[in-house]
């Protein structure tokens, strides 16, 4: 299979590039790592691969509609509301 046909094959699966599967899945485990153990966007964005905090803050905000402390902040506080009615 050649790489057109891959990419094309693989955007009528998922509905979006490789290029951009990849970078969902790296926001996504970044946010895991601030949400579960507690680490800064920074340290968050190096561990998934992004060399530069600034491009790591405006992809994460592009995909989770908020700047990376303040959806973790409020990931947070959701949660403990759910843990309240337990």
């Amino acid at each position: 299979m050649s790489a057109a046909s891959f990419h094309q094959h693989f955007k009528d699966v998922t509905a979006m590039s490789p290029l951009q599967y990849q970078k969902n899945l790296k926001l996504l485990e970044a946010r895991r790592l601030m949400v579960i153990n507690r680490i800064d966007a920074a340290n968050a964005a190096f561990q998934v691969g992004y060399e530069s905090p600034s491009q790591f803050s405006r992809e994460y905000s592009r995909m989770f509609g908020a700047p990376p402390m303040s959806d973790v902040k409020r990931l947070w506080n959701d949660t403990a509301d759910v843990n309240s009615y337990s």
